[in-house]
């Protein structure tokens, strides 16, 4: 087999070992500061990351055991008997079992001199849900607990070095888990055409700089009226709701299902643009940023209307000046990445030869679905054979 290919591979087997062992040090971290949040009489600090674990480990359950269920029957090699798949999603342990699968699936292909078309599409096809499951888990746990992060130091004002470290990475891990949501979905591009390092590049650092305002509006805001920020999350969120059910999504396989679904990109939308019906976005780009933006600029002007005090007074003049000129960077970038990085797919059929018309038992439905949203088709008269470049015209997706 081609260097090339072997390095891929390596390369993913890495990746994923390194996305298990991420989640169960993220697992023991979150349970850790919950003990020392009550251990020095924070109880309510404690109850909400612990509110916020198992929220999100439930809802990466259901997932799960849905996607089983509704994948073909006699896909997945191994997969224990119904019952005990059942028992160990209840026992909040499919997503674990869904990384050793990839594991063992990748090592093995690893270890193959000339690794099928057929074994190369099922390594992809699960990579893809453990892809999206990262996903929901970064924007329904680890979002809700950097705001939380953010709200403490705030309050204690004091700010330790090892604190801006975590803040640092957290954001770093979020803007990273929507790169490879995006790697992900590229993938199932009929051409497969690869992310380079400047598509990558850009692609991180827009969905970081636009993340980062967002974050910090709701965290100096929650210093002020913390149950407030509730509140205001459900109201949101329930027109969020409503915003993703009038676009009419059909991603799950039953109609109950799709509702977790929605609730779930309604959480996402909360803090991040994410695109759930096909066609060009536009003008729902658009009205959903011109809404974030006024959100986040009443949350801000509200905490600064209070005038509570910062961790350090030279913070306050650059902190919401620094939070605006971020968001208008990252919509640059965005714009910037969507005309001239975004790829187009060509309206044309695909070949019988094609690897995913070959492989239809193989192939992730669910991803190709979100691919067709996310990658609209160019015209065939603009189309053309280049490495993730959108014609002049063309509105992005995601």
């Amino acid at each position: 087999m081609a260097g090339g290919p072997r390095a891929g591979l390596r390369l993913d087997l890495w990746l994923t070992a390194l996305g298990a062992g991420a989640f169960l040090l993220d697992l023991g971290a979150d349970a850790w500061a919950a003990g020392q949040y009550a251990r020095r009489g924070r109880p309510l600090w404690a109850a909400l990351q612990l509110a916020s674990l198992g929220l999100a480990s439930a809802a990466l359950q259901l997932f799960s055991w849905v996607w089983y269920r509704g994948d073909p029957a006699g896909l997945h090699p191994g997969l224990p008997p119904r019952r005990s798949l059942a028992l160990l999603h209840l026992l909040q342990l499919g997503f674990p079992h869904r990384c050793v699968q990839a594991l063992k699936v990748e090592f093995a292909l690893w270890r193959q001199e000339e690794p099928s078309e057929f074994d190369l599409e099922y390594a992809s096809f699960i990579s893809m849900d453990i892809s999206m499951l990262r996903l929901f888990e970064t924007f329904l746990e680890a979002t809700p607990q950097l705001i939380l992060l953010l709200h403490i130091t705030l309050s204690l004002g004091r700010v330790e070095y090892y604190q801006w470290l975590g803040l640092g990475t957290s954001f770093v891990c979020i803007a990273w888990a929507l790169l490879d949501y995006h790697r992900a979905l590229r993938s199932c591009l009929p051409t497969k055409p690869s992310l380079g390092y400047v598509s990558s590049a850009v692609y991180f650092l827009w969905n970081l700089l636009l993340l980062g305002p967002r974050i910090v509006a709701l965290a100096l805001f929650s210093t002020i009226f913390p149950s407030y920020l509730a509140l205001h999350f459900l109201i949101l969120w329930v027109v969020l709701l409503l915003w993703v059910w009038l676009q009419n999504t059909e991603f799950m396989p039953s109609a109950s299902s799709e509702w977790l679904y929605r609730g779930t990109v309604a959480v996402i939308l909360y803090f991040s643009w994410f695109n759930v019906s096909e066609g060009r976005t536009r003008s729902r780009s658009i009205i959903y940023f011109s809404f974030l933006t006024i959100d986040s600029a009443l949350l801000g002007g509200t905490w600064l209307a209070n005038s509570v005090p910062l961790p350090s007074p030279s913070l306050l003049p650059w902190l919401l000046p620094g939070a605006a000129l971020s968001f208008l960077l990252g919509l640059g970038l965005r714009g910037a990445y969507y005309q001239w990085l975004h790829p187009s797919r060509q309206a044309a059929p695909l070949d019988e030869g094609d690897g995913f018309a070959l492989q239809d038992r193989h192939q992730n439905s669910r991803m190709v679905k979100l691919s067709d949203i996310f990658f609209p088709r160019a015209a065939p008269a603009k189309s053309e054979e280049n490495n993730g470049v959108l014609q002049a015209g063309e509105a992005g997706s995601v």
